[in-house]
């Protein structure tokens, strides 16, 4: 008998590898036990909690962000936003879409390329800018939400005998249920926090608030977020009492 046909190279080398995937796979599973770490339960709840609650909303000037008007910033490189936050409106921008946006309801205008875009595709657009505005806003400082209907507040002692401000959020937003672990000093901006979060498969990751920024309005956002796999900077932020202010002009003159 002559000795047995050679599988083709191309083969080989897919089921090498489909070995590599699976090696891949596993490696991310293991990676994903080693590092999840359960949420917190009975924390303290009742005015100490509270107190420390207001202390962190002082420290990054809660007042000064309920006189600041509008805000610009850019996400980590993907989306530019505009924020009329005294009258509930915002402006998405990423690639080549822009989406000017009634918060309230989300309607508005959508155009790609500079054109006008109407029906199901606008309909779509005018989604994914609400979840861009969602999520890109929340990372600028939600130290402002911590007595957000819809919150609790309790604290949790850590290793090094400190407390952290444990926030679980059970409505609001796109998704109810999440829950943040700040760590810090009350008496300063919050230097961390710990996530428990739907759109992440592995619990207890920490995220950093670095560089913190003081707005033209004394508000304070944080611009760097280093979350050990992923790093999150915000540039071109600013703030003022009033859209107008801030841009020279009403981008969102068409909406009212």
């Amino acid at each position: 008998m002559g000795a047995p046909a050679k599988r083709p190279l191309w083969r080989r080398v897919l089921r090498g590898l489909g070995v590599v995937l699976v090696l891949l796979v596993l490696g991310v599973v293991v990676a994903g036990f080693v590092m999840h770490e359960p949420r917190p339960e009975g924390g303290r709840v009742g005015p100490e909690a509270e107190t420390h609650a207001h202390a962190l909303l002082t420290a990054v000037d809660g007042d000064a962000w309920d006189r600041t008007g509008a805000l610009r910033w850019n996400f980590a490189g993907r989306q530019a936003h505009l924020w009329d936050k005294a009258r509930n409106f915002a402006r998405v921008r990423w690639d080549d879409v822009e989406v000017l946006l009634r918060l309230h309801d989300q309607s508005g205008r959508v155009t790609v390329g500079g054109n006008a875009v109407s029906g199901d595709r606008a309909r779509e657009l005018r989604e994914q800018a609400y979840a861009h505005w969602i999520n890109d806003s929340f990372w600028l400082n939600p130290v402002v939400k911590l007595f957000d209907e819809g919150t609790t507040r309790a604290l949790v002692r850590q290793e090094d005998g400190s407390d952290a401000l444990l926030l679980s959020y059970a409505s609001g937003g796109l998704t109810p249920g999440d829950a943040y672990l700040w760590i810090g000093e009350p008496s300063e901006p919050p230097r961390a926090w710990k996530m428990w979060v739907s759109i992440l498969p592995v619990g207890g990751i920490e995220c950093t608030w670095d560089r913190w920024q003081t707005l033209s309005t004394g508000a304070k956002v944080s611009t760097k977020h280093d979350c050990g796999l992923f790093v999150l900077e915000l540039t071109d932020v600013a703030g003022a009492e009033d859209v107008r202010a801030l841009e020279g002009d009403d981008p969102f003159a068409s909406l009212e």
